[in-house]
């Protein structure tokens, strides 16, 4: 009976394993969802054109969320909705009302492990969608760096802690893996980006 017992557990853990990713350097368990219908319903609610709506810190229910970590996106062949998504993120970071150099998912409202970033150090400075990102290491070497924010209105000040360079491992949208090094300010939107995933602010680090 033991040995059935032992087995039974032995069995539950490689299935437990075989779902979830697990990264070592953290031991944090990283399990990857896909949309669910509430947030499938917000990105099919209007045109790919058509901003979406930006949560503010004004408002005590965009404030939760918006404080709130975000899950790992699940990457699917011919995913529509994450296609449709990036292009509604992109309309509204370009939008005049919201114009930025950056947005991330939960922004809107979608709690998944997206982000948009203006590449100012490519050629002609595009926008590119990242998911999953994540940071693996952070130079010592730090820059200060004038930063604002979407979800916060009226409130731009300078942030002393960003790293000058970041090594980043993230997905492209066809489920491609990438790990980078980026500098400069670009550097600082990845920062700022992903630390939106993780319900942390830019305010938050004027603190440090």
């Amino acid at each position: 009976m033991k040995y059935i017992y032992n087995l039974l557990i032995l069995v539950c853990y490689f299935v437990f394993i075989n779902n979830n990713l697990i990264s070592m350097d953290n031991l944090v368990i990283e399990k990857n969802h896909g949309f669910s219908i509430k947030e499938i319903e917000l990105i099919n609610s209007q045109a790919d054109n058509i901003p979406l709506r930006i949560l503010l810190t004004t408002d005590k229910k965009d404030s939760i969320i918006l404080r709130t970590s975000s899950e790992y996106l699940e990457i699917k062949d011919n995913n529509i909705d994450l296609d449709k998504l990036i292009k509604r993120l992109y309309a509204t970071v370009n939008d005049s009302a919201s114009l930025g150099v950056g947005i991330a998912a939960p922004q809107v409202g979608i709690l998944k492990r997206l982000i948009l970033v203006q590449r100012f150090d490519k050629m002609g400075e595009p926008f590119e969608a990242y998911i999953n990102p994540k940071i693996l290491k952070y130079s010592e070497k730090k820059q200060d760096c004038r930063e604002g924010c979407l979800s916060i209105p009226n409130i731009m000040d300078t942030t002393k802690t960003r790293s000058y360079a970041i090594m980043l491992e993230y997905k492209s949208p066809d489920n491609s893996y990438h790990i980078e090094m980026v500098e400069g300010f670009t550097a600082v939107i990845f920062q700022h980006e992903i630390d939106h995933l993780n319900g942390i602010l830019f305010t938050d680090r004027l603190k440090e």
